[in-house]
């Protein structure tokens, strides 16, 4: 029995030491996401894209000869919830790169855990935070398609190419810190270019009803209404303002949920401005996110995948570049001089420096439903900015 005894447990120190070195050979990374809650109708679509692309990986060789191994977590949206994961992920799971596909009220907690552990963060499918752009923060970085300031700077320019300046403009957003700071870049553009600014509502996120906000933004028929926000204000200030009779043009940013909406409203006068390609248009790489989508039996959309797609093909990149073995530290050396091919998923590569973490050029491109086409167009194809 003694030699029985003896001889299980060091078939079990074999196993545990196989198991260790096996997850001693893999990139161990680990991803937090909303992927239940009320915020994941917008964010857990990415963090399945993404995952999706890391399956895709492994299951051809993985990287440098070395897989992927995936952690996820998810947090429902809270904070404190996403502190607690990300102290797991560093900690526990030993991740060297840490991913965040979360609301932006989960990125505060997640920073501060990141860089107490000195271990990169990407943010690949929640909205850029200012720390990424110039001059960045050494550890923060970002893929997601939408960022505040620039998608209002983009949205004004194309309102003003498409009716002037000498116009009436109101604007809406969510009263959640991120989405004031696009409105106010947005009414700052707009002031600037010289058109008037008739209304801005500041809308809370549990609002039932969407009348009174969509009254006061009408008192003096604005030509163009602006709301840069999640989609539910996003679509209810729009339906709001055309059940009260409004008939002006109205502009929102793209989310996950806006190619599907924009077949489901029909309007013509419903422009929307983002910089992820939309997927009527049957790309070769829209096709293989669709067929591994279709192949997982996900209950998410293809076009809902999009920014997590593009953390994958950032992933494989870094982790192509930085080679093996890793340290955090490489890896963030690696992701401060680096540029990814997004195989027109975007208008053009995202490209770091050393101070840039969001990209160099932004591409943005505005879609509308054409009713006499009963089909998505594409109303301004991409326009370039550069990123300062």
């Amino acid at each position: 029995m003694k030699s029985f005894n003896v001889a299980l447990a060091a078939s079990i120190s074999l196993a545990m030491a196989s198991i260790s070195a096996g997850a001693q050979d893999a990139y161990v990374i680990g991803i937090n996401s909303a992927l239940t809650g009320p915020g994941a109708s917008t964010v857990a679509g990415a963090a399945e894209g993404l995952k999706l692309y890391i399956e895709k990986l492994n299951k051809s060789g993985g990287i440098n000869g070395r897989q992927v191994k995936l952690v996820v977590q998810d947090d429902q949206g809270e904070p404190s919830k996403a502190a607690a994961n990300a102290k797991k992920l560093l900690t526990q799971d030993n991740v060297s790169l840490l991913i965040n596909t979360s609301l932006s009220s989960t990125f505060a907690p997640m920073i501060a855990e990141a860089q107490r552990a000195g271990v990169p963060l990407l943010f690949a499918g929640s909205v850029c935070p200012p720390d990424v752009y110039p001059p960045a923060n050494e550890f923060l970085f970002c893929t997601t398609s939408h960022s505040a300031a620039h998608d209002a700077r983009a949205t004004i320019d194309f309102i003003k190419q498409k009716s002037g300046t000498d116009i009436k403009i109101g604007l809406a957003a969510m009263a959640i810190p991120v989405s004031r700071t696009g409105i106010d870049a947005a009414e700052k553009f707009a002031v600037g270019a010289g058109m008037k600014l008739v209304g801005k509502e500041i809308i809370p996120p549990a609002t039932p009803d969407y009348t009174p906000f969509a009254t006061k933004l009408m008192q003096d028929n604005p030509e163009w209404v602006y709301c840069w926000a999640p989609w539910v204000t996003e679509a209810k200030t729009f339906e709001a303002l055309r059940k009260l009779g409004w008939q002006g043009q109205y502009a929102l940013n793209v989310l996950p949920e806006t190619e599907g909406e924009l077949a489901q409203l029909k309007d013509g006068k419903l422009f929307a401005l983002g910089s992820n390609a939309m997927f009527f248009q049957n790309l070769p790489i829209q096709k293989e996110i669709a067929d591994a989508a279709k192949a997982a039996n996900s209950t998410y959309q293809p076009n809902q995948m999009t920014d997590g797609w593009i953390g994958g093909m950032t992933i494989e990149a870094i982790l192509k570049t930085a080679g093996w073995p890793v340290t955090a530290t490489k890896l963030k050396d690696t992701m401060a001089a680096l540029t990814i091919d997004t195989k027109g998923l975007r208008g053009g590569p995202i490209e770091w420096t050393k101070d840039n973490h969001f990209r160099t050029k932004q591409y943005y491109r505005v879609y509308r439903w054409n009713p006499s086409k009963n089909a998505i167009e594409i109303a301004m194809d991409w326009k370039e900015y550069e990123i300062k």
